[in-house]
């Protein structure tokens, strides 16, 4: 029997080019670093002679010689985000443009004054016992070592107003030049703000109408910090003391060690700053102050007949909930809750616009 020859297989084609493949993989994978660096390389080599013809071109143009470019590093800019853009009002509902331009200040409907006779009140002799008790930071010359009887009698209405006020004593702190004073004085509307300890940049008001200008003071109170802070980033006033649309007054002497307390001066007595000013309005140092001021009162106070507006709490709605964000924070949260209680404020007391005049008292 004649036996059959075995035929030879073929190599599949296939499988030829998936063992290529393999092999070019596993090649690639190995030497993938010397390839990156060998491309990279390359792409540098190639852009330098782009820039050196470029330059050579350049120069046979000009038939002058090109320098270097120098590399200048310049200081990182501060973000101005939405900085002097002027948006429509959302919360505010201020009078036409046109209507802005003839707003002024209304008549005084009732010009008589309960109080007849002011007094003010300015220790000369500390109190050791009080200052113990209280704390030498927060009751010094400037406040007057008031107990808590003297402060309920302060708000009440009297022919005779007794009023513990430092800027009346010599050793008071809070100093003013006089020059500052007269300006202060001719103020009938005030727009104002503070920075103390180098803190804030000023930014300047916009969306004023020319009648605003005319009629409103924009004052910007800072301590000799400050005044150097500002000056050593090109800051300068003129010679009548002005910084764009603000009127610098520089405080000297000022009465506490913590810049927060500072600050609260010329936030809330602003009627005393201004004695002849019949409203103010408070910018804090980190904003901008971006409407008409006359439009603002306006908007909040002549239309609803109010004597006062302030913006609502973010964060707290209630006293108690302000105590125990110090408490978090542990900065004498026996001492603020005590004070609450004391001053028998219920537990429910808001922090809303109709029910408070400032948080942190």
């Amino acid at each position: 029997m004649r036996s059959r020859p075995r035929r030879k297989r073929r190599k599949s084609e296939f499988r030829g080019k998936s063992e290529l493949a393999n092999r070019t993989c596993k090649q690639l994978t190995r030497w993938w670093p010397v390839l990156v660096l060998v491309a990279a390389v390359l792409l540098l080599v190639f852009e330098a002679s782009k820039l050196g013809w470029r330059s050579s071109t350049i120069k046979s143009e000009l038939g002058t010689p090109v320098e270097k470019p120098k590399i200048v590093i310049s200081p990182a800019k501060k973000s101005e985000g939405n900085l002097n853009r002027l948006d429509a009002p959302r919360c505010l509902k201020l009078l036409p443009p046109e209507e802005l331009q003839h707003l002024d200040f209304p008549l005084n409907k009732d010009p008589s004054d309960p109080i007849k006779k002011l007094i003010y009140i300015s220790e000369s002799a500390t109190k050791p016992q009080v200052q113990q008790e209280m704390g030498a930071t927060r009751f010094n010359q400037f406040t007057g070592y008031q107990t808590l009887n003297q402060r309920d009698q302060s708000f009440k209405v009297n022919e005779t107003a007794s009023v513990h006020c430092g800027f009346y004593s010599e050793t008071g702190g809070f100093t003013i030049s006089n020059k500052d004073k007269s300006f202060m004085q001719t103020c009938k509307s005030v727009v104002s703000t503070c920075t103390f300890g180098g803190g804030d940049d000023l930014y300047q008001p916009i969306g004023m109408s020319d009648t605003s200008l005319q009629k409103v003071c924009y004052v910007a109170f800072w301590d000799e910090i400050t005044l150097a802070t500002q000056q050593a980033q090109g800051h300068i006033s003129n010679e009548d003391g002005f910084i764009g649309k603000w009127r610098i007054v520089i405080v000297k002497n000022l009465p506490f060690r913590d810049q927060r307390l500072n600050g609260k001066i010329p936030k809330m007595l602003a009627h005393r700053l201004f004695p002849n000013a019949r409203y103010s309005i408070w910018v804090d140092s980190k904003s901008q102050f971006r409407r008409d001021p006359l439009g603002v009162f306006e908007s909040l106070l002549w239309r609803s007949n109010s004597v006062l507006a302030i913006s609502e709490h973010g964060a707290c709605s209630n006293v108690y909930d302000e105590a125990k964000a110090v408490v978090k924070k542990k900065t004498k949260p026996h001492h603020k809750k005590w004070k609450y209680r004391l001053l028998n404020i219920p537990t429910m007391t808001s922090l809303k616009i109709k029910d408070s005049m400032a948080r942190k008292l």
